[in-house]
């Protein structure tokens, strides 16, 4: 389809990888995945996703460090990222204004939330 959004899940839980991708797909999005930082940096340079939904505990390289590499590199530091995490949400919150995060879902969340918060991001 023709102007659909591009969305990276960087998630290393794979139920939530499978469940997320399924619900934004049936919303339309065309959506990539990457288990970990380390991949999720690779593939957001290589696709240029219209938007990042980035975890935070990892492994290999942890959410904070992958959205670190991120704004670092050229290309992808204005890139949107919505970051989720079921733990640390006050040292999240901190990087709204440090790292320009577009939004933060805590884990477990509603998937009519997150696909209300996505198309919010991306203003649709």
């Amino acid at each position: 389809m023709e102007g659909q959004k591009k969305i990276l899940i960087v998630d290393d839980e794979e139920d939530i990888q499978k469940l997320l991708k399924i619900r934004l797909e049936q919303e339309g999005f065309t959506v990539l995945v990457a288990s970990d930082g380390e991949n999720g940096i690779k593939i957001a340079e290589l696709e240029m996703p219209d938007l990042i939904i980035l975890d935070i505990m990892m492994p290999k390289i942890d959410g904070y460090s992958c959205l670190k590499e991120i704004r670092r590199i050229q290309k992808t530091k204005d890139m949107p990222i919505l970051m989720m995490s079921g733990k640390e949400e006050e040292k999240v919150r901190d990087l709204f204004a440090f790292q320009k995060i577009s939004g933060y879902l805590e884990k477990p969340f509603e998937l009519d939330n997150l696909v209300a918060k996505v198309k919010d991001i991306l203003k649709i």
